[in-house]
């Protein structure tokens, strides 16, 4: 930038203002043609020539585009801005998405949001596209894009996810409702100006971690902070992690669970980034349901709120910090771990044998097998099974409002499954069976134990699977 130059001299010519805006050619003299904004002046070639006031409004206007706003509207409101003798570039963000086009309308309030929230969740609901979009560009001509992006999109799908855990909605409404949701947020992703600030952070889900919107919500808070900011997705494979931070060289990981059986792999994960001295962030629904899981991970905990993380990566990033040490897992656990993935075919397999006769579908007992064989095993990986009570619990209440097995016989499996550890592991597995049998789950009489109840997990953004 020419530093001497008056602002509203035209010293720019069209290259300078494309770097200065990210904005290409083509759009600025679309805008220029249809707007009448900005209005250069012309040198004697010919060549437009723009001041710094061009400038700064453009990247105005580029910023009220990334919050949501039609550039069309954008342009209206900074004429009004401008027609007041206000300089709209000086103003706050969050203030342009706040003004009314009509000067008497009523500022937009949190009971307005939640009313267009409801009005989102019932067009995804009815699988009306349009409406939905309608909704949310509305949302997005009145608030923020932080408030929109959690407190519509993000509690809509949380609102979804409880609705399909008590059987209300189904997975076809909720699989839609996400997927308009993971969208937009995408597109204002690819919408992001350029990085200004050093340093690199790769943020992504550990294995057999779908639930993604959460920690693309974080990406799009980092890169509006001006941070670069990898966005890996869902389900990202150990070594393929490994191989980007060795092409990326990120100064920092951010990883994502919402189930045990993720945290379990987020907890592999953590120590492969140990061992390559890459500093690790993580957090998600699981560690806010279990705080004590937080102690097992090599890595830097983002809180409990997703609003308050991306100001904990900014204090990572400006001074980095010992990574805290991880609570070992016991040679014990470590030992019968080994030996229950190790037989977990037969005990499957067996489980099905032992229940044949109680009239339980094989879909019925593979689902069952599969939701207590991998938390089981998630639990012994992290060291607690303890860690295992808030997911028997989820499963019992999943039984009433999924079929997942028959509410009555609940019980019966999990006795039968107890046994059959006990049978398969030959008194290798008594960690697993007095576990079980102590907390309520694999008594002869089943049902939990009174003692120490434990409720559901509470679903917050999507529901697991």
């Amino acid at each position: 930038m020419i530093m001497n130059a008056s602002p509203d001299a035209p010293v720019y010519n069209l290259k300078a203002v494309v770097r200065e805006t990210g904005l290409k050619p083509d759009t600025i003299r679309a805008w220029e043609r249809r707007y009448g904004l900005p209005e250069p002046q012309r040198a004697e070639s010919g060549h437009r020539l723009y001041s710094h006031n061009d400038i700064a409004m453009l990247k105005w206007l580029v910023a009220r585009q990334n919050e949501g706003m039609s550039i069309s509207r954008a342009v209206v409101l900074w004429r009004r801005l401008a027609e007041t003798n206000a300089d709209p570039s000086t103003l706050n963000p969050s203030f342009a998405v706040n003004v009314s086009p009509i000067p008497s309308a009523p500022a937009p309030t949190a009971d307005h949001l939640g009313e267009l929230r409801d009005a989102w969740l019932n067009a995804c609901l009815n699988f009306d596209e349009q409406a939905a979009e309608r909704v949310v560009a509305q949302a997005f001509a009145l608030f923020p894009v932080e408030i929109v992006c959690s407190e519509l999109l993000q509690q809509g799908l949380a609102a979804v996810g409880q609705g399909w855990f008590e059987g209300k909605i189904t997975v076809q409404q909720e699989h839609f409702a996400s997927a308009l949701a993971t969208r937009r947020l995408e597109a204002i992703l690819a919408a992001t100006p350029a990085p200004t600030r050093p340093g690199r952070i790769v943020v992504g889900c550990p294995p057999d971690e779908t639930h993604v919107f959460a920690p693309m919500l974080l990406t799009l808070l980092l890169r509006r902070r001006g941070w670069e900011v990898l966005f890996l997705g869902a389900d990202v494979p150990l070594e393929d992690l490994i191989a980007t931070t060795h092409t990326a060289r990120p100064q920092l990981v951010i990883l994502a669970a919402q189930q045990l059986l993720t945290a379990a792999t987020l907890h592999e994960m953590g120590r492969l980034l140990l061992q390559e001295r890459v500093p690790l962030a993580f957090g998600g629904r699981i560690f806010v349901e279990l705080p004590e899981l937080r102690q097992r991970i090599p890595g830097h905990y983002l809180g409990d709120q997703l609003g308050g993380a991306s100001q904990i990566v900014e204090n990572i990033m400006a001074l980095p910090r010992t990574q805290p040490a991880p609570q070992p897992v016991s040679v014990e656990y470590q030992e019968v771990l080994h030996r229950f993935k190790a037989q977990y075919p037969q005990i499957e397999a067996a489980v099905w044998q032992q229940l044949a006769a109680s009239g339980l579908e094989p879909e019925q007992v593979e689902q069952a097998n599969h939701h207590l064989g991998h938390n089981l095993a998630a639990a012994l990986a992290l060291g607690s099974l303890d860690y295992l009570r808030p997911q028997l619990e989820w499963m019992k209440e999943l039984v009433g409002t999924h079929d997942l097995l028959p509410s009555e016989l609940f019980a019966t499996y999990v006795v039968a499954y107890t046994d059959t550890v006990s049978q398969q592991l030959d008194g290798r597995g008594d960690l697993i069976v007095s576990w079980l049998r102590r907390a309520g789950y694999g008594a002869k009489d089943g049902g939990a134990s009174r003692s120490d109840p434990a409720g559901a997990p509470p679903i917050t953004t999507e529901p697991r699977r």
